[in-house]
């Protein structure tokens, strides 16, 4: 085996997307977290990464500014700087296994981040967001459409584009393969199948997707093409202004919403984490911080009783 080190890092990167079936994402992200440490580390051979090397690379991670405010002096977060962490640990681990020398994956150590905040809109505001596309042209009721289905089913923004266009709407529910290429079943609330049902209903292209843009190439429809989650991301931006929150609102802030409203309404954390697609429930765990009805009604009752 060559222990150069780029040969490995491609063994590597080959070794988790056919073996550990890692998406094609994860691959291409593992592969700019390495390369970044491989460029600043300037080793050719595994063997000669040294403790100082990764306490100067933790140095120089931490003090790297952001792509987008330079200006200010923001430097990456904590756990943005985890993530090239995470890629290098697991990096060290394969070679471990595979018998070449280098410094143990024992020695890296996350950064502490504090405690992760849900973003959430209120009942109020998430309703105003769901009316806000009201028109009956296909534009506006594909809009109204994906506003629906985010929070009917909880979707990560990626596996809403990932939809077909024949999607069986005869049921309440259907599959969706998401995170780690794992498959579950989401449901359909009727308003989110009545919606869809009409956006299907008025579209004259033939593109296989669900939802596809519509608008400047409506005229010549062999440009008609899947919207990609950034499009999806302007599109909820977009309304959200519209109706009138202030607030940050993304897709996965509908998620949370959808997370949120079924524990605030009874269900119990197992049930979500399945319809959210957690692997691990600690993961739904946060939601529970802000859907606690009961101690916001112990602190209404017996909180500030000043006369």
């Amino acid at each position: 085996m060559s222990h150069n080190i780029h040969d490995l890092k491609q063994q590597f990167l080959e070794y988790i997307e056919i073996e550990k079936g890692r998406s094609v994402k994860t691959v291409e992200n593992y592969n700019h977290y390495l390369t970044r440490f491989i460029e600043f580390a300037k080793i050719k051979d595994p063997k000669d990464l040294s403790e100082s090397t990764m306490r100067e690379y933790r140095l120089w991670l931490n003090r790297q500014s952001t792509g987008n405010n330079k200006a200010t002096g923001a430097t990456l977060k904590k756990k943005t700087q985890n993530y090239y962490l995470i890629a290098l640990r697991a990096f060290l681990k394969y070679l471990a296994k595979r018998g070449v020398k280098t410094l143990s994956p024992e020695y890296i150590e996350l950064a502490k981040v504090g405690e992760r905040h849900i973003d959430v809109i209120s009942a109020d505001e998430l309703g105003r967001l769901l009316k806000a596309p009201d028109g009956d042209d296909v534009k506006s009721l594909r809009d109204k459409a994906i506003l629906e289905l985010l929070f009917s089913t909880g979707l990560r923004v990626s596996e809403l584009c990932s939809l077909p266009r024949d999607l069986d709407l005869s049921s309440d529910e259907f599959s969706i393969r998401g995170k780690g290429d794992k498959v579950r079943v989401v449901f359909l609330s009727d308003e989110a199948k009545k919606i869809v049902k009409r956006y299907l209903d008025k579209r004259v292209d033939v593109d296989d997707a669900m939802f596809v843009k519509v608008g400047k190439n409506e005229s010549n429809k062999t440009k008609e093409t899947a919207l990609t989650s950034r499009s999806i991301e302007r599109i909820v931006k977009y309304y959200a202004i519209k109706a009138g929150i202030s607030k940050k609102v993304t897709p996965h802030v509908i998620r949370h919403c959808f997370a949120t409203d079924l524990l605030g309404n009874g269900a119990d954390l197992r049930s979500v984490q399945m319809l959210l697609g957690h692997a691990n429930i600690s993961t739904t765990q946060i939601y529970t911080h802000v859907t606690d009805s009961e101690l916001k009604r112990i602190h209404k009752q017996f909180h500030n009783k000043r006369k």
